[in-house]
């Protein structure tokens, strides 16, 4: 098995929350598509801001390595129409993929109609131009019984707009790894979030994404179903599964 093909490499901390310059900022995210160009992760994972210099980099290097950027991030409370917007920008830049942070505070309000029309128009806009859509429920602000309807939700919608034969065009994923837990609970995917997922998002494709930083939960998620990882330790993922001899 080829792990760094499951890989979504990822750095999207602003200057401000990373403390860092503009300048020092940009040059993380150089870092980081330097990286990916050198262990031929699937995909990087950056702001759209990012996109244009990600594209010329990969291309320059001849990589097969995509790039993703988010959308409605990180709190997913944007209209519809800005998120449209904001993904027509990524579009328009390069992005192969958009990581859509799903309206789950209107979810969690009971505003079911106003959260289907919102996967519906942001997938097809994705579906139309030919994109990957991924759609970040944010595991650790939901119930379980949330988990599962908001996953079964996003299928059926996908299922009856656009048909099983796009299932393979479209994520569900865990988390943003920026949201704030009350008593300091995991923010990001679990095992347990991701089994229901998996049970009730199957067979769109599901993406694991906050705290998976070692090998061996790596591949426990891959186990479960999980079809893609997205995470800011790529590198030890990927080392660790190398044999120490190896140069790569």
């Amino acid at each position: 098995m080829e792990i760094n093909q499951f890989l979504d490499a990822t750095y999207l901390k602003t200057a401000v929350q990373a403390n860092l310059t503009e300048e020092e900022n940009q040059q993380k995210v150089v870092d980081l598509i330097n990286e990916s160009i050198l262990y031929n992760y699937k995909l990087i994972m950056i702001r759209s801001k990012y996109i244009t210099l990600a594209k010329k980099m990969l291309s320059k290097a001849k990589s097969k390595v995509l790039v993703g950027t988010v959308i409605g991030f990180h709190e997913g409370t944007s209209s519809i129409k800005e998120k449209l917007e904001e993904a027509k920008k990524a579009i328009n830049l390069g992005a192969d993929e958009l990581d859509f942070v799903i309206n789950y505070v209107a979810f969690k309000q009971g505003q079911i109609d106003l959260v289907k029309e919102e996967v519906f128009a942001c997938t097809k806009l994705c579906l139309e131009n030919k994109k990957i859509t991924k759609w970040i429920i944010e595991v650790a602000a939901l119930t379980n019984e949330e988990i599962i309807v908001i996953s079964q939700l996003i299928k059926e919608v996908v299922f009856s707009s656009f048909g099983e034969e796009n299932a393979d065009k479209v994520f569900v994923k865990s988390s943003t790894g920026f949201f704030k837990t009350e008593d300091n609970s995991p923010n990001g995917a679990t095992f347990e979030a991701m089994k229901l997922i998996a049970a009730n998002a199957k067979p769109l494709k599901i993406k694991a994404a906050g705290g998976v930083r070692d090998y061996g939960t790596a591949l426990k998620m891959i186990a479960l179903g999980v079809d893609r990882i997205g995470t800011s330790s790529s590198k030890e993922i990927i080392n660790k599964s190398k044999p120490s001899n190896s140069s790569y």
